[in-house]
């Protein structure tokens, strides 16, 4: 039988096509995505047929979200995204990281700049006023990181004298509790957008100590062996959520969701393990997520 250059052109498209369509959304970087069922309408929904996703996390956090080598970040609040994003049906190769600190998170998510938001995001009433939390995924507490040589401050109550400097982040938590423990907040606390430039002060004598959570100061101690140490035990609970738009019920109990089978298959406890785990922290139970 002869065939014209037509027709077997066509054969070769049809067999393409064919391929494809057993295949799966395959992208150009090698993921699969996955077709899946969602409410009509649904955030879940838009972003699964979208295949794409923005997701906001810090940049320069040891162990939960600072960027590395490649290109792009690493860490606990890194992969936690992934198994949201995986539960989605959408490629982790399409998730576009959007470095979100501090001061801007409530902005990012009210203004449609990021899907949700994986940060060391503390939940707490003020910041429910504006967006809405699903977790928590992880329970931190504050402390204190000094040079390993200073044995003048242990704790908080160090700063009640009013002779030393502490260094925390424009709009976080450790910002404003520090705030009932130091003596003059306008000459002792300093202010920065990243905890890097924090500890680029404490390098210089700018100031005598940095304060956030113990897991990101861990990732610095860590990461600095012998140069850095924390002062004293921690002093906050501070329950770390997942933010999304504050009406957005479904997608919260969706994220919800996606956690508690996380607890569950083990995939949460290896995220840790494969990030801020290396760093000696400690994981603890798996926190019960607050569906309000």
């Amino acid at each position: 039988m002869r065939f014209t250059r037509a027709a077997v052109v066509a054969t070769a498209a049809a067999l393409t096509l064919g391929l494809t369509a057993c295949g799966g959304d395959k992208t150009e970087s090698g993921g699969t995505g996955t077709a899946k069922s969602f409410a009509a309408g649904s955030t879940m929904e838009k972003l699964n047929k979208a295949q794409a996703i923005k997701v906001g996390t810090k940049f320069d956090q040891p162990g939960f979200g600072l960027k590395g080598l490649s290109g792009k970040p690493e860490g606990f609040d890194v992969e936690v995204a992934k198994i949201i994003v995986k539960e989605l049906g959408i490629p982790t190769d399409k998730i576009e990281f959007v470095e979100t600190t501090s001061k801007i998170r409530e902005d990012a998510i009210v203004n449609n700049n990021v899907d949700f938001i994986v940060a060391t995001y503390t939940i707490n009433d003020k910041r429910k006023e504006r967006i809405a939390f699903a977790g928590p995924y992880y329970e931190a507490g504050q402390n204190i990181l000094v040079k390993a040589d200073d044995a003048t401050i242990t704790g908080p109550d160090a700063f009640k004298a009013g002779d030393k400097k502490v260094c925390s982040v424009t709009g976080s938590t450790p910002a404003e509790n520090i705030k009932t423990y130091v003596k003059d907040v306008a000459t002792q606390l300093v202010l920065f957008d990243t905890y890097d430039k924090c500890i680029s002060a404490l390098d210089g004598g700018q100031v005598n100590a940095v304060t956030t959570d113990n897991v990101i100061l861990l990732g610095y101690v860590a990461k600095n062996e012998g140069k850095y140490k924390l002062a004293g035990d921690n002093f906050t609970k501070e329950p770390y959520g997942i933010g999304v738009k504050i009406d957005d019920k479904d997608f919260r109990s969706f994220i919800n969701d996606t956690l508690e089978k996380a607890y569950k298959d083990g995939s949460w406890k290896k995220a840790w393990d494969d990030t801020a785990g290396k760093f000696g922290a400690e994981l603890g139970s798996a926190p019960a997520v607050n569906r309000y």
